[in-house]
């Protein structure tokens, strides 16, 4: 079905968006209009072009309008169950195959990596310092530059894993793009927003919006100052909206709060006395480069339901108890990755968001717990309710399988005392979690080489004091 665009504000009436935390004007420039809902089969083309999607009933016909070449990109195999198949045709100037032999990248990361078996296990709670950005004055760093990978588990050959990394830049990608044969990236900007060309369109991403690129998806990001943020690669599957159960048909992400690109097109060419245009393929974990001469963002025009996208965070719609004890984090799940095992995610993304706390006779932060699985957080802006010391925003966290955690020992001595009157709870905070049953294993970069890692962790919960009113028993027999 063709989608109507979104016009694009002009900026004498552009739209405020507020909410208690926080303020942005939200300006569509007239290169970012988008499409509104998740998993649709979209329809579109750039104005420039009208009529450039073959009729009704075809997907590639002998010969495509204005001249273009007919490319069906592929997210899942043909014989995929209709209801989860995905794929997508782009109707573009020259087809992607149009590019010089691909090499091992020279210029690459140097931390950026699928190995998960140089560093020994490491069962510890971990934190780490926000991670930083270096100056201009420093280094030049683009968006691939500065990746860095955190930790990790699986193996991108047999696509079943996950990773997690994150990027620290200060500068655009320039001539260069890039996409990931291995995966999907969920991408959780922290500081400075990302002006992202797709494929399929462009898309501006800031700190409180996430974005999706899927496997296969070349993409190049503009920044417009220091920039910093995580990112979780999946292999194996996609992200999916969570089921909703007794919750019933409404909540959670909503669909329609989700932003596809329109067809947007360049026809730039290099000459051939240039360096060309750079396409870097993230390969079985390692980064390789091919050389052509013309842009790639090149499609005038496409159909299909595999497709980036992007989700303000702030129209999550929030449920929680109304009358005892604090619920399970799943409740606030925002995009699932499925696993192998029915019920048991890959990966989940998790956030915990501003709401009102009213459970009554209940210690309303997060319970003490160990966990089957693993537990990574990050902090876009504010401070998580749980740890209002050390943990800062740019920073991070990892409980791995059945490492314990908990709040500190101030948010304990707080909540066990405190009215219980309704309160409203994260305020000016958007923290998230990155869960995965995978037992995710760190590496060399996140243990010495980034000089973050927190060596006092541990101590947040050294102060929590015997409370026990109970009788004594015996130190013997247990008599």
């Amino acid at each position: 079905m063709k989608r109507t665009n979104r016009t694009p504000a002009k900026s004498s009436d552009a739209k405020v968006v507020k909410s208690s935390e926080t303020i942005f004007n939200e300006v569509f420039p007239e290169d970012y209009n988008y499409q509104s809902g998740f998993g649709n089969e979209f329809a579109t083309e750039d104005p420039r072009c009208p009529g450039a999607l073959p009729p009704r009933g075809q997907n590639n016909p002998q010969r495509c309008a204005y001249g273009l070449y007919a490319e069906q990109l592929s997210g899942t195999a043909f014989t995929a169950p209709r209801e989860s198949n995905e794929r997508v045709w782009l109707y573009r100037i020259r087809p992607s195959a149009v590019h010089q032999p691909f090499k091992p990248i020279q210029s690459g990361p140097t931390n950026f990596t699928a190995d998960f078996n140089a560093e020994p296990p490491n069962p510890n709670q971990l934190r780490w310092l926000p991670f930083v950005v270096p100056s201009l004055d420093e280094r030049r760093l683009d968006f691939v530059e500065s990746l860095a990978t955190l930790c990790g588990a699986g193996d991108p050959k047999t696509r079943y894993g996950a990773a997690i990394h994150v990027y620290a830049c200060n500068a655009s990608m320039k001539d260069r793009a890039m996409y990931n044969s291995d995966g999907d990236f969920l991408l959780v900007p922290q500081q400075g927003e990302l002006l992202i060309t797709t494929e399929m369109g462009k898309l501006q991403v800031r700190p409180r919006e996430i974005c999706v690129i899927q496997q296969g998806i070349r993409f190049s990001v503009e920044v417009t100052g220091p920039s910093r943020g995580y990112i979780l690669e999946v292999w194996g599957n996609h992200f999916v909206l969570p089921g909703l159960g007794p919750i019933g048909a409404n909540g959670l992400a909503n669909p329609r709060d989700f932003l596809t690109p329109v067809a947007w097109y360049e026809d730039r060419d290099l000459s051939a006395e240039s360096a060309g245009y750079e396409i870097i393929s993230k390969y079985q974990g390692a980064l390789f480069v091919a050389k052509q001469h013309h842009s790639p963002f090149d499609v005038v025009a496409w159909h299909g339901n595999y497709a980036p996208y992007k989700y303000d965070l702030a129209n999550f719609v929030v449920v929680n108890s109304v009358s005892v004890d604090h619920m399970d984090p799943s409740i606030f799940t925002v995009l699932t990755c499925p696993g192998a095992k029915a019920g048991t995610a890959l990966c989940d993304f998790v956030i915990f968001p501003p709401r009102w706390g009213v459970a009554e006779k209940t210690f309303r932060p997060p319970y003490y717990h160990r966990n089957c699985m693993s537990e990574f957080m990050g902090l876009i802006y504010g401070n998580y309710e749980a740890k209002e010391e050390g943990f800062l925003p740019g920073g991070a966290t990892l409980h791995s399988m059945m490492t314990p955690h908990g709040p500190d020992a101030d948010c304990f001595e707080k909540a066990s005392t405190a009215e219980l009157a309704p309160q409203r709870v994260a305020a000016g905070t958007m923290s998230f979690m990155f869960e995965s049953s995978l037992s995710l294993a760190v590496t060399a970069w996140a243990n010495r080489i980034c000089q973050r890692l927190d060596a006092n962790y541990y101590k947040c919960w050294q102060g929590l004091k015997k409370n026990f009113t109970g009788p004594k028993t015996a130190s013997s027999g247990g008599k």
